[in-house]
């Protein structure tokens, strides 16, 4: 299989979703305070795409991540802990020279105005991703590939990357593109090619306060009005929950997608609008709940669900990251999380998780009501 100059050709494949970009080793405090006072850190991973593939993984789905670390300790530690989560990291190349992207952060959440991030990723084996250096027959081996913002930051020649596995081209799978639109990755550089990026995709993920900030686009309709090309815009509205804006995504025969490409199972149909409420949720740590959410959006649209039960599976994978303190959990069993899908909107909306919510042998009816 050839690269972008000669187009792709996919094969048979039994992967579900490819996740492509960068993952680095985070260090999580052992308590709460600045950055200058926190006396030693707990080693995790992060990075969005891995994330996402972690998640999809663990709720049984066949993902593979494919990224660039270097040839040092921490990306021993992020390939092996990644695959342990069921990932296939085999088509993930060691870089000989840069090092792997690493970064501290404090225990508050990423909005409040005490949080601190010390990113160490300049120069990073994963901002040496380019066309010229990317496995193309692993990346578009499954049936979604997806990919963020984020990669698109890293380096021109990682936006150039990106442009080119959203551009049209016959065998491309279903794209998938989480905006993550991060301010301090844009610094002297211009956020508003997010926009030209997701327009290219056939699902996006992207939330009011980002897109207000990147693009000054303000509201769900202004956002989908902006975004016209993708089959499926999920828009996350914070606690007021997520609107989808929908022209089909459900099982069905071949048809040609938004980026000119030819999806298997998969038809569309008239555009329609769904609203879902967000759950409660007793937050321990916020980092990496928009990761879940899209990693339980994408495991539903596998799974041919409808749009209201994607968007309930995607609230409830976050709420089992939002209810640990690192970016990376155990999701509930696809029994329980179904279950709670199920349920009619007024109990839905009664629903208030904690700590421990995702244990098996938990049940809706011990929810505290206020």
């Amino acid at each position: 299989m050839s690269g972008p100059a000669g187009g792709t050709a996919r094969a048979a494949t039994t992967t579900d979703v490819v996740c492509l970009g960068e993952s680095m080793v985070t260090f999580l405090p052992s308590q709460p305070g600045r950055l200058a006072d926190v006396p030693s850190f707990g080693r995790g991973i992060g990075g969005a795409e891995s994330n996402v593939a972690c998640a999809l993984a663990a709720a049984g789905h066949r993902a593979a991540w494919v990224g660039r670390v270097g040839a040092d300790g921490f990306g021993d530690h992020l390939v092996e802990t990644i695959g342990g989560y069921g990932v296939d990291t085999s088509a993930v190349r060691r870089d000989p020279v840069r090092p792997t992207g690493i970064y501290f952060r404090t225990a508050t959440d990423r909005g409040a105005g005490a949080h601190e991030v010390a990113y160490y990723r300049a120069g990073s084996a994963a901002s040496a991703m380019s066309p010229a250096n990317v496995p193309y027959e692993e990346v578009f081996a499954g049936r979604v590939l997806h990919l963020s913002g984020i990669t698109a930051a890293l380096s021109a020649d990682c936006l150039e990357l990106v442009r080119e596995l959203t551009a049209p081209r016959p065998g491309r799978p279903l794209v998938s593109f989480d905006v993550n639109h991060r301010p301090h990755l844009w610094r002297g550089g211009d956020a508003s090619v997010l926009l030209e990026l997701a327009r290219r995709c056939d699902l996006v993920f992207v939330g009011e306060d980002e897109a207000e900030e990147a693009w000054g686009i303000v509201g769900a309709e202004a956002i989908r009005a902006a975004l016209p090309e993708p089959a499926v815009v999920v828009v996350k509205r914070g606690s007021a929950g997520a609107t989808v804006f929908a022209s089909g995504l459900r099982p069905g025969p071949r048809s040609a997608n938004a980026g000119g490409a030819e999806n298997d199972g998969v038809e569309f149909a008239p555009d329609t609008v769904t609203h879902v409420p967000a759950l409660r949720v007793d937050v321990v740590a916020a980092v990496g709940a928009g990761d879940a959410f899209a990693a339980g959006f994408l495991s539903a649209t596998l799974r041919g669900l409808p749009v209201r039960d994607r968007v309930r599976h995607g609230h409830l994978m976050a709420a089992a990251v939002l209810t640990v303190p690192g970016d990376l959990t155990k999701p509930p069993a696809r029994d329980h999380a179904d279950r709670l899908v199920a349920l009619d909107d007024e109990a839905w909306g009664r629903l208030r998780l904690g700590p421990g919510w995702t244990a098996a042998d938990w049940a809706p009816e011990e929810v505290r009501t206020p």
